[in-house]
């Protein structure tokens, strides 16, 4: 599972609303989608690096695009 350590929250919706992202609902998780894929990103200040990777995947972005985009 590819790595992208010490990513906050706030650093990760704003990586998927530069995607193209919106908010559907917000709460202990913050659920974002596109039309087809709905991510749901935690309300931790530092994200686990292997959520991280898994939320960067199912956003359809490799961990260099997602660093890129940061």
């Amino acid at each position: 599972m590819p790595k992208l350590p010490g990513i906050g929250q706030k650093d990760a919706v704003r990586v998927l609303q530069k995607r193209g992202f919106r908010v559907m609902r917000e709460g202990k998780y913050i659920t974002r989608s596109n039309g087809a894929v709905m991510v749901q990103v935690p309300g931790h200040s530092v994200i686990n690096a292997y959520t991280m990777g898994y939320i960067a995947k199912v956003a359809g972005l490799t961990p260099g695009q997602f660093r890129e985009l940061l």
